[in-house]
């Protein structure tokens, strides 16, 4: 059962001020907050949208290390460019705030020394890696290394890009650090801990159960389970102790004696700042901020990526029930990613849509990227964009359907009504089933928007398109006209309805064109209780000059977008190759030539090659091997494609013990050549020879 809320505080993950927003945050984060709150705002809801460039963290200071300039210049720098690129692209946010801000150090600060006062943390020291050379302990983010779980050698020390693992810097293998390229050592430093194990009780009873201390706070039932899923994972496998501090000199200064060169860490200090914005919003705006995040009967909501939800979850939660008197979350309704042209979208590789780009690149046509990704926002999987399915998309749904039923009810209607609402006479059976869609289309976008299904809550407003066109289908009133030109009134009074009840129902999906549209047929702004009615327009209503809502996606923006991707991430792989020291991958332990003798290597030919649906890594082959013809499944999808293999004389470890993978029986393995950069090469014969030679 939902609980009944009368104001809303909606917050959205604050973005880190060290580069550009790209589509994978605006699909995973930002338009799905946006929609929420354009919605909650046509009912007539209070609510705040609170979002803001996070300033700090070693993300920050390294970059700033690496160009040789301030932090502070970095995140002015985006900071403006994203809050920019927000605006342009009709993101509402109440307040786009900077945790540089003195009211959020004020706050986090306050937050930091009472629950230090209530006796919540507790300090230890510790051994961190250190860079000897730099004089400097190193930051998660400050150190690259070889992941323990995949072998990746350019793993960061706080995650692995190549298989998503959460790590710790002490984790990695052959560590170095970022700031001079040399291998750290450990050192005894001392920080504040956040014993998040003290919380596991009362964490597991409000994420399985919405309750707490007995009292009702949500309905887990409303949660996507793939965040019930990490939480839980999480709290079973038992929660450490989390440190909430760390050595660096940018950042909101830990306020007591003796902890001079200490900041907070970021994911305490980032999410406070949601609130210091609110208190910075509510000052501005006469309002009293504690009412909205102290209040019974406020909803907390948090829109945020899949990569977020512990701190969301676990660790925010903790920080508010510590401090007391805060309300908690409602929901996290929280993301998984968005894959771009068949891989992960990667900042450091250039494989991204930059959002002030596009902008840029495609003026006024910023529903045209709403609609795709909110069409294909990975609500409960991963989605992936593509250049060609966004031309798709367009052509065939925004111009197709939603451009072109506006575009005949308006020019019909110009044409035959000189520009006026002409007179609705009898209904027929066509009609009053047209009738019937227009109202029955409120409940169901309601319905989806509650929940957070924004994907069906879109396709259920464009449906009103859809019966509007099927409606003129239907009764072809450019056929009628000249026989019955009271029918073709009715039936146009209709469509100029169903246009009307696009403003509303588009609104919180595609506010741009709601506007374009309502200047149209000449109406203001509506109220989501209007949306239904099919007395929004009266009769000998003066409609404006209509022009062409969507425009059609030509081949060659399309090619361009897909060359400039293509281009970007080449030309920053040959930068990076460039400016890269090579890594030697320490050599093994010694084996005997008679371990040497057991593996039986031979050259073959590849003579069949096919990518796997179910996976981007996998190539299945068949490979000759002058013994026999054999499947071997090899890892090598993001390397070569299909076409580039067929034919290539390899080397392969014939008498390899079958593995199945992916229901598939692999017998044998492709040998590589594999640099620190994860590059691939295949081991070939520098002649072409039979198949089944030995390698010796």
């Amino acid at each position: 059962m939902s609980k009944k809320y009368n104001r809303y505080t909606v917050t959205a993950a604050l973005p880190y001020a060290n580069g550009p927003l790209h589509i994978g945050h605006i699909a995973g984060a930002y338009l799905p907050a946006d929609i929420y709150v354009r919605f909650q705002k046509l009912l007539g809801k209070d609510v705040v949208f609170v979002c803001g460039s996070d300033e700090h963290g070693a993300a920050i200071t390294l970059r700033a290390k690496k160009e040789g300039i301030n932090p502070q210049d970095i995140v002015d720098k985006y900071h403006e460019i994203n809050k920019q690129a927000f605006q342009d692209f009709g993101i509402q946010f109440d307040i786009y705030d900077r945790t540089s801000n003195p009211m959020h150090k004020e706050t986090a600060q306050e937050f930091f020394k009472q629950i230090h006062d209530k006796g919540a943390f507790f300090q230890e020291t510790r051994e961190q890696l250190y860079d000897p050379k730099a004089n400097e302990f190193l930051a998660d983010r400050y150190v690259t290394g070889e992941c323990p779980n995949c072998g990746n050698a350019n793993a960061d020390g706080d995650q692995c890009e190549k298989c998503g693992s959460s790590l710790n810097a002490t984790d990695l293998k052959n560590p170095k650090s970022s700031l001079s390229g040399e291998t750290p050592v450990l050192k005894d430093t001392s920080h504040w801990y956040l014993p998040l194990g003290d919380h596991e009780e009362w964490l597991r009873e409000w994420i399985e159960k919405g309750t707490y201390e007995g009292s009702q706070h949500h309905n887990p039932a409303e949660w996507k389970n793939q965040v019930i899923g990490q939480c839980k994972s999480w709290i079973d496998g038992g929660l450490g102790p989390r440190a909430i501090t760390r050595d660096l000199d940018w950042g909101v200064k830990v306020p007591l004696q003796g902890a001079d060169g200490k900041v907070l860490y970021v994911w305490f200090d980032a999410p406070i700042g949601y609130i210091s914005a609110t208190k910075t919003w509510a000052e501005a705006n006469g309002k009293d901020w504690e009412a909205y995040w102290k209040s019974d009967d406020t909803k907390l909501v948090h829109f945020i990526g899949k990569d977020n939800i512990v701190f969301h979850c676990i660790i925010f939660p903790v920080i508010l029930k510590l401090m007391g008197g805060y309300v908690l979350p409602d929901n996290v309704p929280a993301n998984e990613f968005l894959n771009l042209e068949g891989d992960k979208l990667s900042t450091r590789r250039n494989w991204a849509v930059w959002l002030h780009e596009y902008l840029e690149e495609f003026p006024g046509k910023q529903d045209e990227l709403r609609y795709v990704l909110a069409s294909i926002a990975p609500e409960s999987k991963d989605s992936e964009f593509t250049w060609k399915d966004y031309q798709a998309r367009v052509n065939n749904e925004l111009v197709g359907i939603l451009g072109n039923f506006v575009n005949r009810a308006l020019v019909l209607t110009n044409k035959n009504f000189e520009g006026t609402v002409p007179k609705r006479g009898e209904l027929y059976d066509l009609d009053k089933q047209v009738i019937a869609e227009i109202d029955a289309i409120q409940a169901r976008i309601e319905k989806n928007v509650e929940v957070y299904r924004f994907r069906e809550a879109l396709a259920e407003a464009m449906n009103l398109a859809r019966a509007g066109n099927k409606y003129l289908a239907e009764t072809e009133p450019w056929k009628l006209v000249k026989t019955d030109p009271e029918r073709v009134g009715t039936i146009l009074n209709l469509a100029l309805q169903i246009t009307a009840n696009l403003t509303i129902a588009l609104e919180a999906f595609l506010p741009h064109s709601a506007e374009k549209i309502r200047g149209f047929v000449n109406i203001e702004k509506l109220e989501w209780s209007k949306l239904g009615s099919i007395e929004l327009l009266p009769e000998g209503h003066a409609l404006s000059k209509p022009s062409l809502l969507f425009s059609k996606i030509e081949d060659q923006v399309i090619e361009a977008q897909i060359e400039k991707l293509k281009s970007n991430t080449q030309n920053t792989k040959v930068e990076a190759e460039e400016n890269q020291e090579v890594t030697i991958e320490p050599a093994k332990d010694i084996c005997t030539f008679d371990d040497f003798m057991k593996m039986d290597i031979r050259v073959g030919t590849i003579l069949e090659a096919e990518k796997l649906k179910k996976s981007n890594k996998l190539l299945k082959l068949l490979v000759d091997t002058g013994l026999d013809q054999r499947t071997i499944l090899s890892g090598i999808a993001k390397h070569y494609s299909p076409e580039e293999v067929i034919g290539k004389q390899v080397t392969v470890l014939t008498n390899l013990a079958p593995r199945k993978m992916m229901g598939i029986e692999s017998e044998g393995m492709i040998l590589m050549g594999e640099d620190s950069t994860g590059k691939l090469a295949f081991v070939t014969p520098e002649n072409v020879i039979s198949n089944g030679g030995v390698v010796r």
